[in-house]
């Protein structure tokens, strides 16, 4: 007859408190589906266990997503872990409410790589890093609120580059049409005094040489006539006052 199928694993493991160098055996957890090492604040008070406060406390979101009723971690304990000869020192962290009094979560998993026989539940530590019995901790992962922060951060830096983009563009394009605008006027003003001085030739030439009268215009009458081949010097002779 098959016995009863195994609803959880567990290892009984030694905890170590570091500032009184006392143990306690404890039955841990295994749960992939936890991104950490817990343990219970209620079982960390009643076996007298020195809480270290974290500068910055840790969101904790269940697996539907949502946040954690009993709030964030807040505290950690440093202890080290004993199991069947292997040893490390690590941090574990500390949450209200929880019905186990140590969860060994996905980082410790990934870290030790256990073998482990799902029909009889037996855990061996075949599989361990070189650093196994030296101080380790795991890596924790960023947290929901955190990475819905940092994401938040990139979109509004985001729009930020756009929108000064944006204000380049418009500045650039009002800059060209101002430019455009005044090189209208000054050609407009130009051909206006050409008329101007046109008419006014028209005035004081005869008619018959109106064909050739924009030689006669005040544009025309102030510029040097164009230098030829055959254009020779005038000298003046010495002292001499017109």
């Amino acid at each position: 007859m098959e016995g009863k199928p195994l609803r959880e694993v567990t290892i009984k493991i030694g905890l170590e408190r570091l500032d009184m160098q006392e143990g306690i055996m404890v039955e841990a957890l295994l749960d992939s589906g936890a991104m950490g090492l817990v343990m219970s604040l209620e079982f960390a008070r009643k076996k007298g266990f020195k809480l270290k406060k974290l500068e910055r406390p840790m969101q904790v979101r269940n697996v539907d997503g949502s946040f954690n009723r009993e709030g964030p971690i807040e505290n950690t304990v440093e202890v080290n872990v004993y199991y069947k000869g292997h040893v490390e020192r690590t941090e574990i962290n500390v949450i209200e409410g929880q019905k186990w009094g140590v969860i060994l979560g996905m980082p410790w998993l990934e870290h030790h790589n256990p073998e482990i026989d799902w029909k009889t539940g037996e855990v061996k530590m075949t599989r361990c890093p070189e650093e196994c019995g030296k101080q380790w901790r795991p890596v924790q992962e960023k947290s929901g609120w955190e990475k819905q922060k940092e994401e938040e951060k990139r979109e509004e830096a985001g729009r930020k580059r756009e929108e000064k983009e944006k204000r380049k563009t418009r500045k650039k394009g009002k800059t060209m049409e101002v430019r455009k605008v005044a090189e209208e006027w000054e050609i407009w003003d130009k051909e206006e005094e050409a008329a101007r001085s046109e008419a006014e030739a028209k005035k004081l030439v005869p008619e018959k040489f109106h064909r050739w009268i924009k030689v006669f215009g005040k544009k025309q009458s102030e510029r040097m006539p164009t230098r030829k081949l055959w254009d020779h010097a005038i000298d003046v002779k010495e002292g001499f006052v017109p």
